[in-house]
């Protein structure tokens, strides 16, 4: 087996644990906000309300910034529209797990980047999709074989190997080639993002695949751009929503806050935040 100085002195210094793998064993409530400038709320308000907004640390979706400050994209987008109702938002840091079990008891009222499903839905109630989630292949810089390769599937079947984190959802055709005993063969599975990244520099794999933002942003906070760069391959595995305790807002306040998310949607608010995060 092979033993990469690379490999253990990235792990030493570079990791950043995923959401799902954070240990966090208490959650702990952070007041600092952050507010974006949303288009102009030409409606009523509803009556002052004050929302819990769970959020476990996922650059750049959701995290802590310099001072204690609560930011990412999601939190920008979210905290943004929920003012937009009326609505006043803390937040309570913790694991996935634990503030989802919140929610259901109400203790907290929102979490964001969630997956709809009928077992939720009985608990929570589900704001529209406000963007899609997206995976990209990444490859080494100047690798023209992996460049030349159009699908995930041609990728596997030259042998080449891609790593992947276990336990994340990639898509049918990713799930498809999984399912096969020989083409399975060409997944190298990873506890957390940053392990993938290594084993690229190291060579021990060909290309990983990798949430677009969470990989535009790992690059550009550990400057590898100069040695990794994103495939033209993409994969759009679903929609992300905003999942609502039943007990901690109303209908009405869920249709309000989804026809303000649809007016910064077609804003230049929502474009200009994208690109903010994407870059």
């Amino acid at each position: 087996m092979k033993t990469s100085f690379l490999l253990l002195s990235f792990l030493l210094f570079a990791c950043t644990p995923s959401p799902e793998k954070e240990d966090t064993s208490t959650s702990q409530e952070i007041t600092e906000n952050t507010e974006i400038t949303m288009p102009v709320n030409s409606e009523p308000a509803l009556e002052q309300c004050e929302l819990i907004l769970g959020f476990d640390a996922w650059e750049p979706y959701q995290y802590l910034d310099v001072g204690g400050v609560v930011t990412g994209l999601d939190i920008e987008l979210v905290t943004g529209v929920a003012q937009q109702i009326g609505c006043e938002v803390s937040y309570q840091q913790g694991t996935w797990v634990d503030l989802l079990a919140a929610l259901q008891r109400g203790e907290v009222d929102m979490l964001l980047g969630a997956s709809k499903t009928e077992a939720r839905e009985e608990f929570a109630f589900f704001s529209d999709p406000y963007r899609m989630e997206e995976f990209s292949l990444y490859i080494r810089k100047g690798d023209s074989s992996a460049q030349s390769y159009q699908t995930i599937t041609e990728f596997i079947e030259n042998e080449a190997s891609i790593g992947i984190v276990s336990d994340y959802v990639y898509g049918p055709e990713v799930a498809g080639l999984l399912d096969s005993p020989e083409q399975s063969k060409g997944f190298v599975n990873a506890i957390m993002g940053e392990l993938n990244v290594a084993r690229l520099l190291d060579e021990d794999i060909d290309g990983f695949l990798e949430d677009s933002f969470v990989g535009a942003s790992l690059l550009r906070r550990k400057a590898l751009s100069e040695l990794i760069v994103e495939h033209e391959i993409k994969i759009q595995t679903g929609n992300a929503y905003v999942m609502f305790s039943q007990q901690g807002i109303t209908p009405e306040q869920l249709s309000m806050f989804n026809t303000e998310l649809q007016k910064v949607k077609d804003s230049q608010v929502y474009t200009d935040l994208i690109s903010k995060y994407a870059m």
